[in-house]
């Protein structure tokens, strides 16, 4: 549940800062952009894989840059939406489809601890021929 909570306020500071450095994207109010982080979250857990199966040969053609056009369809598609939440056309969708997975990324980086050692091959009764 912890980790859940911890994803819903990542995607939020990254809709929160889409819509602070993207142009024609805005969200009216806290309660808006609540309802755009569940709804974002919906869709990213049942929709987006979907259409990753379906549109995997194009993502691969395109080295993954599929993946940000499916993240980009799937902003546009909560500003189509919410009410309050305005998304103006799908390049600003691209956009702050960027900073959201940007915002992702430095988050996970930052929050993620030291690499753990690797652990010592057990010691025993080991029979070598």
């Amino acid at each position: 549940m912890k980790q859940l909570l911890v994803r819903w306020l990542v995607l939020a500071l990254g809709v929160l800062l889409a819509t602070k450095l993207v142009s024609g994207i805005s969200c009216s109010d806290g309660t808006t952009l609540i309802v755009v982080v569940l709804l974002l979250s919906f869709f990213n857990a049942i929709l987006k894989p979907v259409l990753l199966l379906f549109t995997l040969p194009f993502i691969l053609l395109t080295m993954g840059l599929g993946v940000i056009l499916i993240n980009a369809l799937l902003f546009f598609w909560v500003g189509n939406l919410v009410a309050g939440f305005h998304v103006a056309s799908f390049w600003s969708a691209i956009g702050g489809a960027v900073v959201v997975s940007l915002t992702n990324l430095v988050i996970s980086v930052i929050t993620r601890g030291p690499p753990k050692p690797p652990k010592a091959p057990p010691r025993g009764d080991v029979i070598d021929i």
